[in-house]
């Protein structure tokens, strides 16, 4: 109740006015204002304040918990193949955004000094290798030709004084020569045997070591020939610019005539037909991922965001910013996507079902870190009820512990709002979403 004035102030009969004075008047009104205003305040205790609220029902549905990151997409393979020598260019066999294959000749540099040398090594080379092989087949120095001699000339003196050794024991037997004789042949037969042995064993160290040593020079020259004459076909095949890979052609920095400096990009060559987007995210995220896992490349231009899964979590953290390197690829066969872009990835680390789901903004924080929120009773009053979150995804989170598929929560209004506070239903709940649905199911 509300007093506007005084007037609505129960006036006393005339009687008791004109019998009483000013003074008496003015009490007695008094006391009426005080006891009508203490009714109307035990009136306003008695109404209980009812606070108008908005409730959603707790849905069952599939929650995914999504890591979003940005990240620079890079080519799957990219090669900036330097030139080895210092030459000016001859001529290029691709331009810029051309395709090209692994093995593919892409440029020239000026090479006729290189053939040259090239030719004139060869040629020592080749000569080299003759050389070789006439000394293999070569008869023996003159030495070694003399010591054949001589072991030649002892044997013949063995052989010479056996068979005079043979005939003076048969006319010894015989009776007609004397021991003596006898003995002293044989002597003679122990004295070639020994001129023979020495000159067989020098010999044989002749061969040995004089031939050892002329193959091991004459193999020398060889060899050192053949590493000059690779050395120099070396150099001449620096002079041709291959690509290492398959892909596009994205830079080409020189044109003919210049000089290409060695250990200087001449051609830069990327394989685009897949890209990875590389980025940095939480360690307490990146223990959710694995190898293998889906996830989305958003880029501006496109209207729709590009499939691909996880190749790479990295196993150590970034020491600058302590955060863990992921790679997630992507096929790109339409070239939409270009390396060097800046794009936003959405990550699926974790998916639950049947997932008991509310929205974000229902639930209550507490000082201590404790989550809550305001279910709606059906005695028409709002209890608040301690709860465990799950995962969040958008504006909606799981709640793990806390409620029921059969509660309903305060969406709007539930923040500052006591515990067991009267409340009034604003508006219908509001319908239940659609089930999400996980990669799988799509």
């Amino acid at each position: 109740m509300r007093l506007n004035s005084v007037a609505h102030i129960p006036q006393p009969p005339r009687a008791l006015r004109s019998s009483c004075g000013p003074r008496m008047f003015t009490l007695i009104a008094t006391t009426i204002l005080l006891l009508f205003s203490v009714a109307c305040s035990g009136d306003k205790a008695d109404k209980e304040p009812t606070v108008s609220v908005q409730v959603v029902p707790v849905e069952k549905t599939t929650i995914q918990h999504a890591i979003k990151a940005e990240a620079i997409l890079f080519p799957k393979q990219q090669a900036a193949i330097v030139s080895k020598i210092s030459a000016p260019v001859q001529k290029f066999m691709v331009q810029r955004g051309g395709r090209v294959h692994s093995g593919q000749l892409l440029a020239i540099l000026e090479n006729r000094d290189l053939t040259a040398a090239e030719q004139e090594n060869k040629g020592s080379f080749d000569q080299a290798q003759a050389a070789y092989e006439t000394t293999t087949a070569a008869s023996l120095p003159e030495e070694i030709q003399k010591a054949e001699a001589d072991a030649q000339q002892s044997k013949q003196a063995l052989d010479a004084q056996e068979k005079v050794y043979q005939s003076r024991q048969q006319l010894f037997e015989q009776g007609a020569l004397p021991r003596k004789e006898l003995d002293q042949s044989g002597v003679e037969i122990v004295q070639a045997r020994n001129q023979y042995s020495i000159a067989k064993r020098h010999l044989d160290t002749l061969q040995a070591i004089g031939k050892q040593q002329e193959l091991k020079a004459a193999k020398g020259s060889l060899e050192s020939a053949k590493g000059k004459y690779l050395g120099a076909a070396a150099q001449l095949s620096y002079s041709e610019i291959r690509s290492p890979i398959d892909g596009v052609v994205t830079d080409r920095p020189l044109y003919p005539g210049e000089m290409a400096a060695a250990g200087t990009a001449i051609v830069t060559v990327m394989d685009i037909s897949s890209v990875i987007a590389k980025a940095h995210i939480p360690q307490a995220d990146a223990a959710l991922l694995k190898v293998g896992d889906k996830g989305t490349i958003t880029v501006p231009g496109l209207d729709e965001p590009v499939e691909g899964k996880v190749t790479v979590v990295s196993p150590a953290l970034d020491p600058n910013s302590t955060t863990v390197e992921i790679w997630l690829e992507a096929k790109n066969p339409k070239k939409q996507l270009k390396p060097g872009t800046s794009a936003q990835l959405s990550l699926t680390a974790k998916t639950v079902k049947d997932a008991l789901v509310v929205p974000a903004a229902a639930v209550i924080t507490a000082a201590d870190g404790s989550s809550a929120v305001m279910l709606a009773g059906s005695d028409g009053r709002a209890h608040q009820k301690a709860v465990k979150l799950g995962i969040r995804q958008d504006d909606d989170v799981q709640i793990i512990e806390g409620v029921t598929a059969d509660d309903k929560v305060v969406a709007t209004g539930a923040y500052g709002l006591p515990d067991n506070t009267k409340i009034k239903v604003e508006a219908p709940a509001v319908t239940p979403k659609e089930p999400k649905e996980s990669p799988s199911e799509k």
